[in-house]
Parts: structure tokens; C-alpha cells; sequence
């Protein structure tokens, strides 16, 4: 096989695909996709091996449902119970590669789950046996994914550290914190995480920094920004967490998310309401391109039929209104369910 692995989230491989599609046809990359509804990841095969644009393909940045995009250096199916790591060993030799690191896989599913285990201790043995064969080096360029999607049947891939992900299977295990108000919470931090650098992070989320947050009630994301040491607008009819008002950095606002308007520009705009997402990307952009907030994070809660359509739809809307000043990124994060998460800005 020569082509990319895409680990996404179950029932979404359909989106993957037309996704892929769309991002080879604009490289001028020949092939086809095979995915099979709830498998959590799926193959696009080149029509010819070493193509140039693969590199530029297997970016999880340059999609949104892509957890984590590969190429395969190797596939091998019925692997023997008894020595699955014998024909693994010959296919690297064939490859002729040393490995920083080593990632052993499975599926985002209830199968891959029952798989779990198994990929511990093989990943264990595969380990040990690939550095008494010294194709283990922290200095190599790449690093070895073993991707199962059952027991007997592998795909070697190649990472660049530089462009994949770099949790394993491309979801970064975030704690949730006991003192936040609802689960959601975990959603922004994992949008701050996944959409943001270590730079940016830094620059953009100091202490003392402005945000409003609509549709925040009971205050997940609030609390996000409240850990952060930003100063929070609530708005929402809803109750806000008390433990969170007490903080003294939030104020709350009863109003309606979007027909309020912030006095002065904020840092950041941040928004989870439940609402048609081409309207919220609307609101978003309204606020970026007047000039009420410098960047935002917010989710689109995607339809239950043509999601990826809906998907291209309102990213145009947010285009459209920033134009050339634009940065926009989104992505399906692990914590989200029928939605993806969106960060835009003004660039100037």
C-alpha cells in the first residue's frame, strides 16, 4: 500500500474521506479512499508510489477530522499469533530506517479498546526487540507508528514529529478538573492545547487579559479562562457556578449572546451555545471583523446529515469577513462529539 492512515473520530469517517479527497485533488494526488462507518480511521491510497505532495497530506494541521494522518511505509496482514514481531522486524529492515520513538496502536473504538493490552506489551516487545537491532535512535528523524486495527493485520507508518501529533492515536488524555463546573470545560482546554502553540499559548492567555464567554453558563469554558487569570464576561440567563463567581474575575451578565455587545474591544471571544452553526459562525465573524475581540475559540454544532458540507459553509461565512486578515483553524477535537471546534483571528 502507498498512501496516508487517518485515526478519527467514529462516525466521522465519511467527512475524513471527502476531506482527504479534497486535499489531494488540490495537490494534484491520484488515489482513492476505503473507509468502512464507525472503523475510526481510514486509508487513502496513491495510485503510485513516492508521491511528492504525501508529506504535505499527512498533516493533522491542514484538517479538521483527522486525529492524526500518516503515511504507510508497510502494511502486513495475518501476522502469526505465535510471532507477530518476526515479519515486522524484516519489513523495517527492508525499509532501512532508524526510529526516534516508537508508537504501537489501535483504533478510537470499543474493538480497539479490547485491543488495548495487546498493544501495551506488544509495543513492550517490538521495543526491546528493535533496539538489540539497533533501530532505535532518539537523533532519527521520524518515528514508527504500528498501527492495528486487529491483531494480525499492521500498517507501518512514518511520522515527522513536526507535522503529526504527538499524543498517541492523536488525543492528547486530558484530566477533568473536580472543581470545574461541567465537563465541557475540558473542550476549551483541549482547544487551547490542539489549535494553539506553546508560543501562542503563552503570548495569547497572560494574566489579566479580557474575554466574554457566550452562552456560558453554568461556566465550563469560564472556568478555563478563570484558571488562566483572564477576566471573564458571562453571558447567559442561566446561574452561574458559585465557586467560579467567587473567583472575582468573572462578571455575569444576563443577556442574550447575540445581541450583546462588548463597551470596548476583549482579547478573546469565547462561545459554546447550542445553535445552527452557520449562525454562530455569523456571530463570530461580525465580532472579528468589527473589531469587538482579537481572536475567538468557538464550536459549530454540526447537523446530523451533510456535516462536512455544513463544515465547508461556515468556514466561507468566517473567510468572507476576515479576507486576506484572517487565521483560521478547526478541528474535531477528542472531547467534542457532533461538532468541531474553531479558532480565528485578525492577523492585522
Amino acid at each position: 500500500m502507498h498512501g496516508v492512515i487517518l485515526y478519527c473520530r467514529a462516525g466521522f469517517e465519511s467527512e475524513c474521506a471527502q476531506e482527504i479527497a479534497a486535499l489531494a485533488a488540490s495537490h494534484g494526488v491520484a488515489g482513492h479512499v476505503r473507509a468502512l462507518r464507525d472503523d475510526a480511521f481510514i486509508e487513502f491510497v496513491t495510485a503510485t508510489p513516492g508521491e511528492d505532495a504525501l508529506p504535505r497530506l499527512a498533516d493533522p494541521r491542514a484538517l479538521i477530522f483527522a486525529r492524526q494522518a500518516l503515511p504507510v511505509v508497510a502494511q502486513l496482514r495475518d501476522l502469526p499469533s505465535r510471532d507477530r514481531i518476526a515479519p515486522i522486524l524484516d519489513a523495517l529492515r527492508a525499509i532501512d530506517a532508524r526510529w526516534a520513538e516508537v508508537l504501537v496502536e489501535a483504533p478510537d473504538t470499543n474493538d480497539g479498546k479490547a485491543l488495548a493490552t495487546f498493544c501495551r506489551s506488544f509495543g513492550n516487545a517490538l521495543v526491546g526487540a528493535m533496539k538489540r537491532m539497533r533501530l532505535i535512535d532518539a537523533a532519527a528523524p521520524r518515528r514508527l507508528h504500528a498501527f492495528f486495527p486487529q491483531s494480525d493485520k499492521v500498517y507501518l507508518c512514518a511520522a515527522e514529529p513536526s507535522r503529526a501529533s504527538p499524543w498517541p492515536r492523536g488525543i492528547p488524555r486530558l484530566k477533568f478538573p473536580r472543581e470545574a463546573p461541567s465537563r465541557s470545560t475540558l473542550k476549551l482546554d483541549e482547544a487551547f492545547l490542539v489549535l494553539l502553540d506553546e508560543n501562542e499559548r503563552e503570548r495569547w492567555l497572560q494574566p489579566g487579559m479580557s474575554a466574554v464567554d457566550l452562552g456560558a453558563a453554568p461556566g465550563g469554558w469560564t472556568y478555563q479562562l478563570v484558571r488562566r487569570s483572564v477576566r471573564v464576561v458571562a453571558i447567559d440567563n442561566g446561574p452561574m457556578d458559585a465557586a467560579l463567581m467567587q473567583s472575582g474575575l468573572v462578571t455575569h451578565v444576563r443577556a442574550d449572546g447575540f445581541r450583546w455587545r462588548p463597551p470596548k474591544p476583549v482579547d478573546w471571544l469565547v462561545c459554546d451555545m447550542v445553535e445552527q452553526p452557520r449562525r454562530v459562525a455569523a456571530l463570530v465573524a461580525q465580532w472579528l471583523a468589527d473589531g469587538a475581540c482579537r481572536r475567538a475559540i468557538f464550536n459549530l454544532k454540526l447537523p446530523m446529515k451533510k456535516r462536512y458540507d455544513e463544515t465547508l459553509l461556515c468556514l466561507s461565512i468566517l473567510r468572507e469577513a476576515l479576507g486576506a486578515k484572517g487565521d483560521i483553524r478547526a478541528r474535531q477535537l477528542y472531547h467534542d462529539r457532533e461538532e468541531i471546534t474553531v479558532f480565528a483571528r485578525r492577523t492585522h
